[in-house]
């Protein structure tokens, strides 16, 4: 199939779509809400430390499905919470595309985490320590101190938890319900196509994924290096 007629395909392009709006949103979390969690767990001690680490950590080592069926039963419709976002702030978390970010985030996040988690609890807590003694206020330290420091942690971080997030499917199948032109992302996309036994669309839309994966650790070791 030649890639012009692939990519003018609207089954191809919805998906594409999805997944670049799910980045648009994903990376300035892991960038932000990532970066600071990592901090907060590689710096602090206590009980609400270890009970974040916790919770953090669980998509690493659950089963995506078993993931997903988890958040579905807290943010579903029926679930802890999903009645209450519906009713108050009219938002309905599942089966659409905040259901799909939240499969995302939830999938790449501890994998910004940890990185950085380990960043700040080592040997940087000197420098740290250091600039305490000259005066310097915990802002100051932050973004003058840590975040040079551990630079190459976040690029580390972001490369994983961006790649986790575009190829997740478990817990997008249960938040995003895999709906065409809806919440198929490209990897649903690719999960259908081999389903309905196209395979040179799985191809081509696994080699897409693929590609970027590899420009993204490119531009990861070009960036690490300089």
């Amino acid at each position: 199939m030649p890639i012009a007629e692939f990519l003018s395909d609207p089954g191809v392009r919805g998906p594409l779509a999805l997944t670049l709006r799910v980045c648009l949103v994903s990376v300035p979390l892991f960038l932000t809400l990532g970066v600071w969690l990592g901090y907060f767990l590689g710096r602090s001690r206590s009980s609400l430390a270890a009970v974040v680490d916790f919770i953090v950590s669980l998509p690493m080592v659950f089963p995506p499905i078993a993931t997903g069926f988890g958040l579905l039963l807290f943010l579903g419709n029926r679930g802890v919470i999903g009645p209450a976002m519906r009713d108050i702030f009219g938002v309905e978390i599942v089966f659409g595309f905040t259901g799909v970010a939240v499969a995302a985030v939830v999938s790449g996040l501890p994998l910004m985490v940890k990185p950085v988690q380990a960043a700040v609890g080592g040997e940087i807590s000197r420098y740290m320590e250091a600039a305490r003694v000259l005066g310097k206020s915990e802002f100051e330290i932050f973004f003058r101190v840590v975040l040079p420091l551990i630079r190459k942690n976040i690029l580390a971080g972001l490369f994983l938890s961006w790649t986790r997030s575009i190829g997740e499917v478990g817990v997008t199948l249960m938040l995003g319900g895999n709906i065409v032109g809806r919440t198929n992302t490209v990897s649903l996309e690719i999960y259908n196509s081999v389903f309905t036994g196209d395979y040179e669309r799985a191809a081509l839309l696994a080699g897409m994924l693929g590609l970027a994966s590899l420009l993204a650790m490119f531009m990861l070791r070009r960036l690490s290096a300089a």
